[in-house]
This record gives structure tokens, sequence and C-alpha cells, in this order.
């Protein structure tokens, strides 16, 4: 009963993993990017809101 099963299977690639393998590499590389992109995103604005708000406090020098 088994051997049918690996023919069967054999006809449909199963058990080639191959592939599966690439997808999931694929999809693991597609979330961290995912990650990165939101991180990158965030610190930027909140670092844009610290360097305006040094901006408004630093004084304009007054010229003699």
């Amino acid at each position: 009963m088994h051997f049918i099963a690996q023919k069967v299977a054999g006809l449909f690639f199963i058990n080639n993993e191959k592939g599966v393998t690439a997808v999931e590499y694929g999809l693991l590389a597609a979330l961290i990017s995912l990650a990165i992109i939101g991180a990158v995103t965030l610190l930027g604005v909140n670092l844009a809101a610290v360097f305006n708000g040094v901006a408004t406090k630093v004084a304009v020098p007054v010229s003699p």
C-alpha cells in the first residue's frame, strides 16, 4: 500500500520539496523586509520630530 502512495505522490510531484523551501524563504524575506520598512518609517518620523523640536528651540543670533 505504501508503494502505491509513493507512486501517486510521484505523479503529482509531492515528494519534490525544493520549490516549497524556496517559497518559505521568499515569505520569510518578505516578512523581514516589511518589519525593517516599518521600523525605519517609525524611526524616521520620530527622528524628524526630534530635529524639528531642537530647531524650534535654537535661538537665532542677533546681529549688532
